[in-house]
């Protein structure tokens, strides 16, 4: 195989970069040797490859790089992989600006330190204090381990507890302060070894300090945010754009305080985008840098691009020599495609 690669997604963005070289590696190296998978096994498959770079990523950006379509966003599930179309309301226009901010993640361990935080309180939830000894008695009827479980997700499906169920269990279960490793390993019955060797992932074993109240409490809620989004782009009422932009402005909120992966120039750019007219506006993508990404009402457009472009861009010398590629509205497109020549 001999590749030439190019490319118009800034790297280190927020916007799936590193995800969509994988993903076309794959494409192209299944066209090339004559062979054929379904969207699904190429996404899952993509998957479990960009993990070999150290990053302990999901599969949601490998899953709509195969999976979307022209006019639709996706509700994406997992176990197994399925996507089902999300009919966005007229009126409204996405927005992306880029902070101009790197974040790589393969580089840093603040990415891993998060998921960490999410498999230990998964752990710590099957373990902990008064109502998490109860959840005990419940693992022995429901075949729970918390050995095995790797997601808060596993949690609440095993119990067959709604999310905002699980939430409540957070509030009784976990404490806000810090857990240091030593509090963890008293609290699931292992030693500091185990839990380096057997849960940390190599570029997290020597952090001292996990903040699992957090990063629970943001999982369960942006995930019940992701369904009522859902809901109200099902049921269309008059005012669904404004309820759609509060659930964007709240999904930002939580991103910043309760997962702790937004910046100072995010926090700006939000702002500004605010300030100039978007419905809601919130960070996307991993987080520490990249991108925002904004509901705009289309009557306002192109005030609301000539505003942020002069508020953010202009006032800043490397900012504006990278606006070109940095500011743009979007709309749902098509997966990836393979063009053959007639």
């Amino acid at each position: 195989m001999n590749c030439l690669l190019d490319g118009t997604i800034p790297p280190s963005s927020g916007l799936s970069s590193s995800s969509a070289l994988v993903c076309c590696a794959g494409l192209v190296t299944l066209r090339a040797n004559g062979k054929t998978l379904s969207k699904v096994e190429l996404a899952e498959i993509c998957t479990k490859s960009e993990r070999y770079i150290g990053t302990e990523g999901g599969g949601m950006d490998q899953s709509i790089s195969f999976l979307a379509e022209e006019g639709a966003a996706k509700l994406i599930k997992f176990s197994p992989l399925r996507a089902t179309d999300v009919r966005l309301p007229s009126g409204a226009a996405f927005v992306i600006a880029n902070s101009c901010v790197e974040m790589n993640k393969a580089a840093t361990s603040h990415y891993n330190i998060r998921v960490m935080e999410c498999r230990l309180a998964t752990k710590v939830i099957l373990e902990f204090h008064t109502v998490c000894r109860k959840l005990h008695l419940l693992s022995k009827s429901k075949g729970l381990d918390w050995e095995k479980m790797l997601r808060l997700h596993d949690v609440q499906t095993k119990l067959g507890v709604s999310l905002e169920e699980m939430l409540t269990i957070v509030e009784e279960v976990l404490h806000p302060e810090p857990y240091s490793a030593e509090e963890i390993c008293k609290c699931l019955g292992i030693s500091l070894e185990e839990l380096r060797s057997q849960i940390l992932s190599q570029n997290t074993q020597d952090v001292s300090t996990f903040k699992l109240y957090q990063r629970a409490k943001h999982v369960y809620s942006e995930a019940a945010r992701v369904l009522e989004f859902k809901k109200i782009c099902s049921e269309a009422p008059a005012n669904a754009l404004q309820l759609l932009g509060e659930l964007m402005n709240q999904s930002y909120i939580s991103c910043r305080e309760m997962y702790e992966c937004s910046c100072p120039e995010l926090d700006r750019l939000v702002d500004i985008c605010l300030q100039f007219g978007a419905i809601g506006s919130r960070l996307t993508g991993a987080g520490w840098g990249g991108c925002t990404v904004s509901m705009v009402p289309t009557d306002k457009l192109n005030a609301f691009l000539e505003d942020v472009r002069k508020a953010y861009y202009q006032s800043d010398v490397q900012r504006l020599a990278l606006e070109k590629n940095s500011l743009f509205a979007t709309k749902p497109g098509r997966g990836a495609l393979v063009f053959v020549e007639a």
